[in-house]
């Protein structure tokens, strides 16, 4: 049994299914969905919480909380003014995103201690300080560490990184947020959400030759698009969840953040159990087969579908093709056999520049397993990677074990380099040249999302997107219009080797391997612990609380940017080279909008400064320049603004550089969350339309504050150069309570917190 694992917390909450479940039952007058069992199961108040689907907030407790180091920072900064003793629930910290892909696994992990190491102690030390857990540099990428760890069939964890659904794969209701969600629940205060709808995906069928789970959802991402999910939970269903192994589910999961779905759920079955056992959790298997029963739909879920579910799609895993989405969206996706036409057609570069396998997605030992075996198919033939061929395993224990079992030499024989246990590439920590400077090319990874620049920061790199064997297929190849299903290789012989469709074990035939070290439990009593933040530091500074509304009109608000098309959080806020300032708020701010498309002009990043008439002025220091002269101001955004990471910097930036109000036509949900939490006014437009309404010069007028309520309409008049006024009307969906945030200036100051009254030791010194 994992020391990791508290079975009595776990046996508590399992005991507790029955009487929640039965309560559900009643309530709603129906047998319930898998989702909706682990939702009562959580909730806060059962017996008086509203069920209306997309309309009515849910009050929750989750089991786990996650904290990956790029997002951790902040949301640690931000506990520390809760003057708390300890977190109130098990909270995990793992650093995985501040490692740059360079040269080589030892050599990189090397670099990230020393050019990291202020971040890293200040998390380790924090983590002593409140009782949370530590996984060291090195020791695996957040999802697959919690999925061989934390995760367990029926729980409710969230996470300040999109990717945490991953835990789905395991029965889990796992959720992406932002930090300061995620201090809520560190607090012990419900975890606020709008109550989700429901998509379910009916699988039948068993996957056959060359299809992955990972065509699971690269085929519901073409299905749905990047915002068909955005306020739902999308849950599977059918004889076909057997069919995919636990870490294969999780693939499937992990990506549903691109379709913008609030989480993504398996039910429980034997695979699920095979991994917990063999990953050393086998009373957690031994528990959840005693409840199976909770942790699946009811069985009338199953007979009418349509009855339960807000939408109900099928997919015959046995007819499905390989896919391959891209570039630049998650969602533009076609099979395999029509990749070559697609590419020729668009003017895509053919020849392929790199191809990377790992990433929280695909790094278990299933998915090297299958590009080892393609691999081995090669080596002995003379055939190596025609493009550069990247690993990064998702774990120490994955890494160890695919060493023990000769699938990371077959990898190496065709040219593989083995990159650290991270993120690495994935988030943009990937040093590369001369591609990562400029120039059009192409490259593809087993990744979960391809914006352009994201990988390596330079735009016009066409990332795609495929499950592991498909990547090292077309690497081996060197070019995009190599379909591993009908063509062959050439070899020295001229004979030609046509691969055959992947094989591999899904849990190694021998266990894992043990790995030593790697997590720091919490000391019992931290509080003599000392957090350090030094002085000068360029990398942490203590947080400020942001001012409450002082009770006046917004008036005047200028427009620094109506954002045109797709505008991420990669677009508000980079990651890559500004990852190291994620602790920083005032140094981070200065990537502000940068990648965001300036519909007034058509430039990137730039803006006017129309109180000068200063033109292409970038914009993170275009809002430095109207705060320093009090200037506050609004962004408008186009459909599903905000949408990719849980980045709460995307909302923290504009916040403290002046920014009042965003209005969209629509939001990512985490995103608007986000907004919510900092103390910046969502809203969108009742017409669409009126996004074209605002001018670069207005002023505009934000009417009836003092009437800002929970269903309530708010009105921006835009007072145009000319003369002329321009009146819209937009809506939110804030609650009474995220009223009280805004006016308070954030949500942390909504509850009464004094930042000066924090217990905490912090030594501010070198």
């Amino acid at each position: 049994m994992s020391a990791l694992v508290d079975l009595t917390r776990i046996s508590s909450l399992y005991e507790r299914f029955a009487e929640r479940v039965a309560l559900g039952r009643e309530r709603l007058g129906r047998p319930l969905t898998l989702t909706e069992k682990i939702l009562f199961a959580h909730l806060d108040a059962p017996e008086r919480q509203g069920l209306t689907r997309g309309r009515d907030t849910a009050l929750l407790h989750p089991d786990h909380v996650a904290l990956q180091d790029a997002t951790a920072q902040m949301a640690v900064l931000q506990f520390m003014t809760a003057a708390r003793e300890r977190v109130a629930l098990p909270v995990t910290v793992h650093c995985d995103h501040l490692i740059t892909a360079r040269s080589s696994a030892e050599e990189d992990l090397d670099e990230a201690l020393s050019r990291n190491g202020e971040v890293f102690e200040f998390l380790r030390s924090a983590a002593a300080r409140y009782g949370m857990g530590f996984w060291e540099p090195g020791a695996g990428i957040i999802h697959q560490v919690l999925l061989e760890n934390h995760a367990f069939p029926g729980g409710l964890m969230i996470g300040t990184d999109s990717h945490t659904p991953n835990a789905g794969g395991l029965g889990m209701l796992a959720v992406g947020v932002g930090g300061a969600d995620a201090v809520d629940a560190m607090m012990g205060l419900p975890w606020a959400v709008t109550l989700p709808k429901m998509i379910g995906v009916r699988l039948t069928g068993t996957l056959t030759g060359w299809t992955a789970p990972k065509d699971v959802i690269l085929k519901l991402a073409c299905e749905l698009s990047v915002k068909g999910g955005t306020g739902a939970v999308v849950e599977y269903f059918g004889p076909g969840t057997r069919a995919l192994s636990a870490t294969g589910k999780a693939t499937v999961t992990n990506m549903g953040a691109e379709i913008g779905a609030t989480s993504s759920v398996f039910p429980f079955d034997e695979r699920i159990a095979a991994y917990l056992r063999t990953t050393g959790r086998d009373s957690v298997a031994d528990e959840a087969e005693r409840y199976a029963e909770f942790f699946a739909p009811d069985p009338e879920v199953e007979k009418d579908p349509a009855r339960f579910f807000e939408r109900v799609i099928e997919i015959d895993l046995t007819t499905l093709e390989p896919h391959v989405v891209g570039p630049h969206t998650p969602d533009l996706a076609r099979p395999i056999s029509r990749l070559a036409e697609d590419a020729r057609r668009e003017g895509y570069p053919l020849d392929l520049g790199a191809a990377l396998i790992g990433s929280c997605t695909n790094s278990s030992y299933e998915d090297l397993g299958r590009a080892a075996h393609i691999a081995g198919q090669a080596a002995p033939r003379g055939i190596a990677a025609r493009a550069e061929l990247f690993v990064s395993p998702g774990s120490e224990r994955v890494r160890a074990t695919i060493a023990r079992d000769g699938l990371l030499d077959a990898l190496e024989a065709v040219g593989a380099r083995l990159l650290a246990n991270a993120c690495g590439p994935c988030i943009g920590q990937w040093h590369r040249a001369p591609h990562g400077e400029g120039g059009a090319n192409s490259i593809v990874t087993s990744f979960n999302r391809n914006f352009a620049g994201r990988h390596d920061g330079n735009p016009q790199t066409h990332a795609f997107i495929a499950s592991p064997e498909i990547v090292t297929a077309l690497a081996l190849a060197g070019r995009l219009d190599f379909n591993p299903l009908e063509d062959t290789l050439p070899t020295e012989d001229g004979e030609g080797l046509k691969l055959t469709p992947p094989a591999a074990d899904d849990l190694p035939a021998q266990g894992f391997s043990v790995v030593r070290g790697g997590f720091v439990a919490p000391p019992e009593d931290g509080s003599e612990v000392t957090v350090v933040i030094a002085e000068d530091s360029e990398r942490l500074q203590a947080l400020t609380p942001f001012p409450a509304w002082d009770g006046r009109p917004l008036e005047g608000l200028r427009v620094l940017l109506r954002a045109r098309g797709k505008c991420t959080t990669d677009h508000i806020s980079a990651a890559g080279q500004w990852l190291r300032f994620r602790g920083h708020l005032e140094n981070i701010s200065r990537n502000l909008l940068l990648g965001a498309t300036n519909d007034f002009t058509g430039e990137v990043g730039r803006g006017t400064d129309v109180e000068t008439g200063e033109r292409g002025v970038p914009l993170p220091e275009l809002a430095f320049r109207y705060r320093q002269r009090g200037v506050e101001w609004l962004i408008v955004g186009d459909d599903n603004y905000g949408e990719g990471s849980s980045r709460e910097h995307a909302a923290m930036e504009p916040r403290f550089l002046g920014g009042r109000v965003v209005v969209a036509r629509s939001f990512a949900r985490i995103h608007e969350t986000n907004l919510k939490k900092q103390g910046i006014l969502p809203l969108t437009f009742c017409d669409p339309d009126d996004y074209g309404a605002f001018l670069e010069d207005d002023k505009v007028d934000v009417v009836g504050l003092l009437d800002l309520a929970p269903g309530s309409r708010v009105k921006l008049r835009l007072r145009h150069a000319a003369g002329s006024v321009t009146e819209i009307d937009t809506e939110h969906t804030l609650t009474a309570e995220q009223v009280r945030w805004w006016q308070a200036g954030s949500a942390i100051n909504s509850y009464g917190r004094n930042p000066q009254s924090s217990t905490a030791s912090v030594d501010r010194g070198e």
